[in-house]
């Protein structure tokens, strides 16, 4: 039981830091254990995409919380000001691309910073975690 228990959390604290700006590897993780077949995929997915949402929104409070104390865009890196410019033309609906590389992170920084609303910025991050992982989890069973 304890086995089981280690490697869930593991599948969650790995999606977790890998939606912070913090490199990480969920997918493959998700991908071994989709493979090994000790869990329901239904469940490593949602796991997988709840951890990867709570890190997608840590990131879009570190944009909110920089945004509060350094109001000004072109302190940004050019990455962030890129994001930035994007979300502001697009809208929330950008949060949905989260789960790409590189640049996912840096939507989800803009939407905080440009205080888009938590509950539809959630959600559409959320959508688009669950989407991502879901195809993962599909091509590894």
């Amino acid at each position: 039981m304890q086995e089981t228990f280690t490697g869930a959390w593991g599948l969650f604290l790995s999606a977790f830091i890998s939606s912070t700006l913090a490199p990480g590897g969920s997918e493959a993780v998700l991908a071994y254990m989709v493979s090994q077949g000790h869990y329901p995929v239904s469940y490593l997915v949602i796991l997988a995409s709840v951890g990867n949402t709570l890190g997608a929104m840590t990131t879009w409070g570190l944009g909110l919380l920089a945004a509060k104390k350094f109001p000004v865009a072109n302190l940004l890196s050019e990455k962030k000001q890129k994001a930035l410019a994007i979300v502001q033309k697009r809208g929330i609906w950008v949060l949905f691309f989260s789960w790409l590389p590189v640049i996912g992170d840096a939507f989800c920084f803009a939407g905080g910073w440009l205080k888009l609303p938590i509950i539809p910025a959630c959600l559409m991050i959320g959508i688009g975690k669950l989407s991502r992982y879901a195809v993962i989890a599909w091509v590894f069973v």
